[in-house]
């Protein structure tokens, strides 16, 4: 997946330095994917191929969108922890688990989808409206989109930790 360079590519980490003198990065994958949001996967093809590596006509392509973003924000995506990357449920073990309660925006959440163990849905938690969460991902209705889903119905919520870091992404409320 090649995400650098691309048209609609948007960096949207800033760095930031901790009082305690400690720097890093604040990524907000949210608002990376928001350039993204309304590319359906019959018009505008080649733009989702580009930006995710695969065939969106061809391939379930939720998974390789929120990879793609992932490597925008420069966080490893699921395939340093499973070889089926395009797989949505590959995110199940990637990052730490997060209590529900505690969902913060950018954390991903994975869906079940059909009927099969194996197959899923996944995306990125934007915030929750009338009880229902905002979710923003591909391959939603096969274009990038905000959905709501019921927080009932997430298989699991995921967040992405630094390597040595005794806490979890810091992440910008928009």
């Amino acid at each position: 997946m090649q995400a650098f360079g691309h048209k609609y590519r948007m960096r949207s980490s800033i760095s930031f330095c901790i009082i305690l003198g400690a720097c890093g990065t604040v990524t907000d994958p949210v608002r990376t994917a928001q350039p993204y949001i309304g590319l359906s996967e019959r018009h505008n093809r080649s733009e989702i191929r580009e930006f995710v590596g695969v065939d969106p006509v061809r391939t379930e392509w939720c998974a390789a969108f929120v990879n793609a973003v992932l490597e925008v924000e420069g966080i490893p995506g699921s395939s340093t922890v499973s070889e089926h990357s395009l797989m949505a449920r590959s995110f199940l073990r990637w990052g730490e688990s997060v209590d529900p309660e505690d969902i913060q925006r950018g954390d991903v959440v994975i869906f079940p989808r059909g009927n099969l163990g194996w197959q899923g849905h996944v995306g990125f938690y934007v915030e929750t409206q009338d009880g229902r969460w905002v979710i923003l991902g591909g391959n939603q209705y096969n274009e990038v989109r905000y959905d709501l889903f019921k927080p009932s119905r997430a298989i699991a919520v995921r967040r992405y930790v630094a390597p040595n870091s005794n806490t979890t992404r810091a992440t910008v409320d928009h």
